[in-house]
């Protein structure tokens, strides 16, 4: 497998949600994970599992997409 195409991207999308998505060419679900990622931290943030759940998704799906 190559490095570039699954772990750089999930690299990124530790520190910025939905850019490892972008990079690999998906912009529709990178943008999707900023507002649906923004709206659920705004509104739960008072539980910390289900942005946690999105947030680990967004790396786990950076780094298994095509």
């Amino acid at each position: 497998m190559n490095n570039q195409k699954h772990g750089m991207p999930a690299l990124i999308s530790l520190f910025i949600p939905g850019l490892g998505q972008m990079i690999k060419g998906d912009f529709f679900k990178g943008i999707m994970i900023w507002v649906f990622g923004g709206l659920t931290a705004v509104f739960l943030m008072w539980t910390i599992i289900v942005p946690l759940i999105i947030y680990v998704w967004n790396v786990y799906d950076a780094y298994n997409s095509n």
